[in-house]
């Protein structure tokens, strides 16, 4: 199998069925039979979310749905898909497709070229932000960008888009690892598979903002910031290590 597409879902009722279908199409027009897998894990819906995949499951025998019984957070979500997944590449997506499934393609090209991780950006040259967030949001996605540099040993300008993909090697071996549940996930990954000596590269995106965003202005940017200290906590210091499997140069 060639590709794994990990889509968490809370509460998407209103945009599941379109996503899954435009992922769907897409998939089975670029891969044959039996080539790709849509993972969606719902992290404890309490609308019509899981009936709606249930429905579509019944005509897309590529999909699998992973159902948590309550709220877990999206980083549990992300971990349980990727740890699921069996094919070659796994990509996993927000469920908004702010970031078109079309931008896999270049992502496997960096991925055939050596790469083992691929960040999805908005903030590299060649980045196109064709539905931009509101000034607040943008402000604080900076904000939240210059602490977590200050914070941690993490290069790249944007950890936050929903759009990133990995060997399957690389993924099992840096969700293992993860323990944040909560959006600062990504930052956690990031930084496990700089530890373990994974070759991680940001790819510009084409981006489009939807307003539903599921990160709340007013609970979530104080969650992230303790997950920001609580991770440096737990890696500052940290040397290298060699990931399971990987051959690394001396």
């Amino acid at each position: 199998m060639k590709l794994s597409v990990v889509i968490p879902t809370y509460n998407e009722a209103r945009r599941i069925g379109p996503s899954l279908r435009r992922v769907l199409d897409y998939l089975r027009t670029r891969y044959g039979e039996g080539d790709f897998e849509i993972i969606v894990v719902d992290d404890g819906s309490c609308d019509s979310t899981v009936g709606l995949i249930e429905q579509f499951r019944a005509q897309a025998s590529e999909l699998r749905l992973i159902r948590f019984p309550k709220n877990r957070g999206k980083g549990a979500a992300v971990r349980a898909g990727m740890l699921a997944a069996t094919a070659e590449f796994v990509l996993f997506s927000d469920a908004d497709l702010s970031t078109p499934v079309e931008q896999v393609e270049g992502a496997l090209e960096l991925l055939a070229g050596g790469t083992d991780v691929v960040i999805g950006s908005r903030a590299l040259a060649g980045s196109r932000i064709l539905v931009r967030q509101n000034l607040l949001r943008e402000s604080l996605g900076r904000l939240f960008n210059r602490l977590l540099r200050a914070f941690l040993p993490i290069p790249f300008r944007d950890t936050q888009c929903g759009f990133k993909v990995f060997r399957r090697e690389a993924a099992h071996s840096i969700f293992q690892r993860t323990r944040t549940d909560g959006f600062a996930f990504d930052v956690e990954a990031i930084l496990i598979a700089m530890h373990l000596g994974y070759a991680v590269r940001e790819m510009p995106v084409c981006w489009i903002n939807d307003p539903e965003s599921k990160v709340s202005m007013v609970r979530h940017p104080a969650r992230m910031l303790a997950d920001l200290w609580r991770i440096r906590r737990a890696y500052a210091g940290a040397g290298p290590q060699r990931a399971p499997g990987r051959n690394l140069a001396p």
